[in-house]
């Protein structure tokens, strides 16, 4: 999703190492740059990036973690957002090794709220 569009793939031969290994918050695992391209071309197909935006990162060795917000409009009017934390392994020469995101529901509430025994929602948990 490096781009937001489906026609092109800007970005991604330059970033991700051809080896690459992209593991998303919720189990899907692409493990090649062919397959890093193959997912973005056919997911622009069914959404679009509305936000995607860096809150802040950390950089060390060969080794970054970023904060960032993401919400996409899928093609069925859904609407899916989080807050993620990918950690993201470099290769020597400067491209992506590989990412794994880690993800984080943002409807957020306390199930405290209420008093000391806790009240969960009745809700199917989110995907991550």
């Amino acid at each position: 999703m490096i781009c937001g569009c489906a026609s092109r793939t800007l970005g991604i031969d330059t970033v991700f190492a051809e080896n690459v290994a992209y593991t998303e918050s919720w189990g899907p695992k692409y493990e090649s740059r062919a397959a890093v391209k193959h997912w973005f071309r056919e997911w622009n197909t069914r959404g679009n990036v509305a936000a995607w935006d860096i809150k802040q990162f950390f950089h060390k060795g060969d080794q970054t973690v970023v904060e960032w917000y993401f919400k996409a409009r899928m093609a069925d009017s859904s609407t899916d957002e989080f807050d993620g934390v990918p950690l993201i392994v470099w290769t020597p020469g400067g491209k992506i090794k590989s990412l794994q995101e880690f993800g984080c529901n943002t409807d957020r509430y306390d199930p405290y709220q209420e008093g000391n025994t806790p009240q969960f929602r009745e809700e199917t948990p989110r995907w991550f």
